[in-house]
C-alpha cells in the first residue's frame, strides 16, 4: 500500500535572500529516537543551518533545530540542535568537498521535507554569498512582482 503524500515542507527562507544557489542536492538524514515524529509534526527549523565536512569526510548539518516530541519518553533525551549526518553518494560528496575548498562557497540547508517513501530528506545547496547590492536587487525584483500581481 503506497504511503500518503506528506505536506510537511520546512523552508529556510533567509538562505535564498543571503545566498545565490549554484546547485542543489537531495540528502537523507540520520535521525534518532522520536525526531522523525517531531519533523512530521512540523516542529523543526532550518534558520542558520549549514553543512560541514568532518575529518572522516562525512557531511553533517549544523544548527538544524528539531524540537523534542511531546509524547516521547524522557529516557535518552535528545538535544534539539545536535549535528546530524547527511547521506549522499560518494560522487556527490567528492563534488561538494572540491567546491567548498573554493573561496566563497558554502553548503546551506534549503528545505526539509518528507519524501514519498516516508523518509525525511534535506535539500541542500552549494551557495555563494550575496553582496549587499545583490540583496537590494533581489528586494527590488520581489517588490516589482508584488506590484504586478496587484494590478
Amino acid at each position: 500500500m503506497p504511503k500518503a503524500k506528506s505536506s510537511i515542507e520546512i523552508k529556510n527562507r533567509r538562505a535564498s535572500f543571503d545566498y545565490e544557489f549554484l546547485e542543489t542536492f537531495q540528502a537523507g538524514i540520520v535521525l534518532s529516537g522520536s525526531e522523525i515524529k517531531s519533523i512530521r509534526a512540523g516542529k523543526a527549523s532550518l534558520v542558520d543551518a549549514y553543512c560541514y565536512f568532518s575529518l572522516a569526510g562525512e557531511l553533517f548539518v549544523k544548527n538544524m533545530h528539531v524540537a523534542e516530541y511531546a509524547w516521547a519518553s524522557k529516557w535518552g533525551e535528545m538535544t534539539p540542535k545536535r549535528d546530524r549526518k547527511l547521506l549522499l553518494t560518494k560522487k556527490e560528496l567528492r563534488k561538494l568537498r572540491r567546491a567548498v575548498k573554493e573561496k566563497g562557497l558554502t553548503i546551506v540547508a534549503v528545505k526539509l521535507y518528507i519524501a514519498d517513501n516516508g523518509y525525511a530528506k534535506l535539500l541542500i545547496a552549494l551557495a555563494r554569498g550575496k553582496k549587499e547590492y545583490d540583496k537590494r536587487e533581489s528586494m527590488k525584483e520581489k517588490d516589482m512582482k508584488k506590484r504586478l500581481s496587484e494590478i
